[in-house]
């Protein structure tokens, strides 16, 4: 591994740089915003520094739903997301009233434009649905769920940062419309769908590049019938986004999962407003979710997001059995590459500064955006 020359910069005081899967003994410099050495000096200070965690799959935090968020909101989710590791998100819209997104598009346009100011940085919307399959709405409103339409699609993208759209692939009019939001730059990612393997493969083969939360609110996997989460786990340059909570899937599913896919595991959390809040009622979209025992749910029981935080996602995945480097390459290089920012998950020199320092146990010790530390673990 080449590791670049300190210039002038600030230390940050670790002893190492998780670079690319590689543990780089020494100090992390930084400077204008950006990494400008890593192995710099002798190892000895405190911490693993690495990139920054990205959520792609986040309908609210700290007391906060993304699709009613304001500036406040925005600034106190950001504050917290970034007390977790998360450096940038898409602050993600369940399937709603079609009244509702036009507003909550526009709000998240202007904390798109706000950059760092609010700590973990909005890199744009994911829109889960309303495209879905009412064979599995999940915790989405049935009511809401619409045909595959791409210039309605099309003009919800021009009223704000949309950069990623869930759909159910095997709709009349998907395949379409898949490859009407490739060609905008949209990340398009397959769920709530009752697609078999070859309705999946085919809206891989239009563009399609992720599966949304494996193994949940989709086709079931079964011997002669894979469907969509079989497809993707043996489809290459297909990213498995799975919520490894030990909710949504047990740890051994997690852990298959994951070496089935490894290089294309992304961790999300999918959490809602509840996470980091005590167990009570709360709100997904429109919808009214009961909170308990690490559970959200709709009223009957079926689940509805989680309270799930990035960090904890990663020390899951270890606890599954994947390597640290492993699994922070889930939360970092991985959704970087997938939303086509592959400068946002390498500490490379010249990379924004967006990192996270952790401590022995993979506990967040202190978050930087931008160059500027918006977290630090008290003493």
């Amino acid at each position: 591994m080449t590791v670049s020359s300190p210039r002038a910069g600030r230390r940050l005081g670790v002893r190492a740089a998780l670079v690319d899967g590689v543990l780089v003994p020494g100090d992390v410099l930084v400077q204008d915003g950006a990494i400008a050495a890593v192995g710099a000096g002798r190892a000895g200070g405190r911490g693993v520094a690495a990139p920054g965690f990205l959520d792609l799959h986040i309908n609210g935090f700290a007391g906060v739903d993304f699709l009613a968020a304001d500036a406040a909101g925005y600034r106190t989710a950001g504050a917290a997301l970034a007390s977790h590791g998360v450096t940038g998100y898409l602050p993600t819209f369940i399937t709603s009233p079609p009244g509702d997104y036009e507003p909550a598009l526009r709000r998240a346009l202007d904390a798109t434009a706000r950059g760092a100011a609010d700590g973990a940085r909005v890199l744009g919307v994911h829109l889960e649905g309303p495209w879905l399959s009412p064979r599995w709405p999940g915790a989405h409103d049935p009511e809401h769920l619409r045909a595959p339409d791409v210039a309605g699609a099309l003009a919800l993208c021009d009223l704000g940062p949309v950069r990623m759209v869930t759909l159910a692939p095997e709709l009349d009019g998907a395949l379409e419309l898949v490859e009407a939001l490739v060609a905008r730059g949209v990340v398009v990612s397959c769920g709530h769908s009752d697609a078999d393997a070859a309705a999946a493969d085919a809206a891989f083969d239009a563009g399609a590049r992720a599966v949304t939360h494996l193994y949940n609110a989709h086709r079931r996997w079964s011997p002669r019938d894979p469907g969509l989460a079989g497809a993707a786990l043996v489809r290459p340059g297909v990213v498995v986004q799975a919520i490894v909570d030990h909710v949504h899937l047990a740890p051994q599913t997690a852990y298959a999962a994951f070496l089935a896919s490894r290089g294309r595991f992304a961790l999300v959390t999918d959490a809602i407003e509840a996470a980091g809040q005590a167990a009570g009622t709360y709100r997904l979209g429109r919808r009214e979710v009961e909170v308990h025992d690490g559970r959200a749910e709709l009223p009957g029981g079926l689940l509805a997001g989680s309270v799930l935080s990035m960090d904890a996602a990663v020390r899951n995945l270890v606890g599954c059995g994947a390597s640290v480097a492993d699994a922070l390459h889930a939360a970092t290089a991985v959704p970087a590459r997938l939303l086509g920012r592959p400068e946002l998950g390498t500490l490379a020199p010249g990379s924004p500064a967006d990192l996270v320092v952790l401590d022995d146990d993979l506990r967040v010790a202190r978050t930087l955006v931008a160059g500027d530390e918006c977290f630090a673990a008290a003493a």
